[in-house]
């Protein structure tokens, strides 16, 4: 390994670290911010319908992959009913609220881990679920995880963000300075050539633009950091916003307000539905490595 390579190991992982300290403060707010995510954990839903393997009522290992405060679950239970559910995520606080909004019947275990490194067996899920999460997760490296978890047979469904995510947000401050104030965002087709990669085929695919909306700037930015979603990648602006410079950023802004009143913020919602080759497994194994 290279002293490059190991630099850039050493600052993904200390990314990993931040996106996790950042859901874990969000935890006790994410629900009460996240209507926007809840939409589109909505249009998830809809848009795998018909696609899961066995029926509605088979059985067999389910993963949540970045369950978040489980709001995800009751979609996958509807889905496949007789599915035991692993939720998986990165923060320990929204795995206990997911943990109590799941019920503790037995039908929905919990664990701790990084998408890009699942602590499970491979082939040993059925049905794999993942809304906005791997956004976070570099591409390649995440669908080689789903990938290599998803059993012969099974379906993926993965709702992720797109390039023009928050646009109005960037175009607003680039009328102050030229740092980044979003994390970037994938096409498309990077993720679909992501899930080929890993090996999986493209059954379906959408986008489409949905908007969170607030009153004004602040509020549109406090929901953003409600939701855990404050994160950003190296070239970060490091020293606050003077009061002149907030002024032209808001007045910037003011110039997506539409006509309810509200201000937007686009999120570029990317639906994929992806299939792992081969016949579905008899038996499906525990879902994780010993």
């Amino acid at each position: 390994m290279t002293a490059t390579t190991k630099g850039v190991d050493h600052a993904h992982a200390h990314r990993r670290r931040d996106i996790r300290a950042a859901f874990e403060r969000a935890a006790h707010s994410y629900d009460q911010a996240a209507m926007i995510q809840r939409e589109i954990c909505a249009r998830l839903a809809a848009f795998g319908e018909g696609l899961v393997p066995g029926g509605g009522d088979a059985d067999g290992w389910v993963l949540d992959a970045g369950c978040g405060t489980g709001f995800g679950v009751e979609s996958l239970r509807r889905l496949r009913p007789g599915g035991r559910i692993v939720g998986l995520d990165l923060a320990p606080a929204m795995l206990g609220r997911a943990r109590m909004r799941a019920g503790r019947d037995g039908g929905f275990e919990p664990v701790c881990a990084d998408l890009e490194h699942l602590p499970l067996a491979a082939a040993s899920i059925d049905l794999l679920w993942s809304s906005l999460a791997v956004q976070w997760c570099r591409p390649g490296r995440v669908f080689e995880e789903l990938g290599r978890v998803l059993a012969p047979g099974g379906i993926g469904l993965v709702a992720t963000l797109g390039p023009d995510t928050l646009w109005e947000l960037r175009d607003a401050f680039a009328s102050v300075d030229d740092a980044r104030h979003t994390i970037d965002f994938h096409t498309d087709a990077q993720w679909v050539e992501a899930a080929r990669a890993a090996g999986l085929e493209v059954e379906r695919r959408e986008r489409c633009a949905l908007h969170a909306r607030a009153a004004d700037l602040r509020g549109l930015l406090r929901d953003i950091k409600a939701i855990g979603a404050a994160t950003i990648d190296g070239g970060r602006r490091r020293t606050p916003l003077g009061r002149q410079a907030w002024l032209a950023v808001s007045a910037r802004y003011e110039r997506h307000r539409l006509a309810d009143g509200l201000l937007p913020a686009t999120y570029d919602t990317i639906l994929l539905a992806v299939r792992k080759p081969g016949l579905v497994s008899a038996e499906p194994g525990a879902p994780r490595d010993e």
